[in-house]
């Protein structure tokens, strides 16, 4: 059947990227993790001390800036993060870095960088995309775009889950703040804020299972590949 473009846009911590990539693996299709790339940058740039108030130590940073993807390709997903030939997986999932991504992800010059090297990825059709703006700004045609959204209470307990599992010292307040500045910041930057695309379908999996909202999703897929193929 004729490949498309999936994107997944949504608030923090509602399972774009686990939901992204089962669909991937279904579908034979690639996984793209758009906001790796956003990590990425903001991990350069704490480690470079970059002062991200300054478009012109923005600009320069970005001209240094390497990213790959390495693909698994048993399981036809990406696996990690690379910054300039470094896996750097790890860190860009480190609270420091998710206190500060989503101010680095707001300045015009990073999203045309990273939304560039996005919309490159997607020329073959065949992806799927999670992230804040990929259904409204880096695919706005694409044939299938996915909103999820959960409760606050359920996202701040997942969130706290992932992150207890790496630091025994990461509290629920913690979190609980770190979540609500994310979407504060999301949803009201000047560029490319988070929202839901006209055409897009809401998925509120705040009571399904990861099963359950696989099953559904894919019942989109089929629908929306079905309108291609005719």
């Amino acid at each position: 059947m004729k490949k498309i473009i999936i994107t997944i846009d949504g608030y923090s911590s509602c399972g774009k990227s686990t939901l992204a990539k089962q669909l991937a693996r279904e579908l034979d299709y690639v996984y793209i993790d758009s906001g790796a790339m956003y990590r990425a940058i903001t991990l350069y740039f704490i480690q470079n001390r970059v002062d991200w108030a300054n478009s012109a130590a923005v600009a320069e940073a970005l001209t240094n800036i390497q990213l790959e993807f390495e693909y698994d390709e048993l399981h036809h997903e990406q696996a990690s993060m690379y910054l300039n030939g470094e896996n750097v997986e790890p860190l860009i999932r480190d609270m420091v870095v998710a206190d500060k991504v989503s101010e680095v992800a707001a300045i015009r010059e990073v999203r045309e960088f990273a939304v560039a090297q996005q919309q490159q990825m997607g020329e073959k059709k065949g992806i799927v995309m999670d992230g804040r703006d990929i259904g409204t700004t880096v695919f706005p045609h694409a044939e299938l775009k996915i909103f999820m959204t959960a409760d606050t209470a359920i996202r701040v307990e997942r969130r706290f889950r992932e992150l207890y599992a790496k630091n025994k010292n990461i509290t629920l307040q913690e979190v609980k703040e770190n979540l609500e500045l994310r979407d504060y910041i999301d949803s009201n930057r000047e560029i490319s804020p988070l929202r839901k695309a006209a055409d897009a379908i809401i998925l509120d999996n705040s009571q399904l299972s990861m099963d359950e909202q696989l099953q559904l999703a894919l019942q989109w897929v089929e629908d929306a590949t079905m309108v291609q193929s005719s």
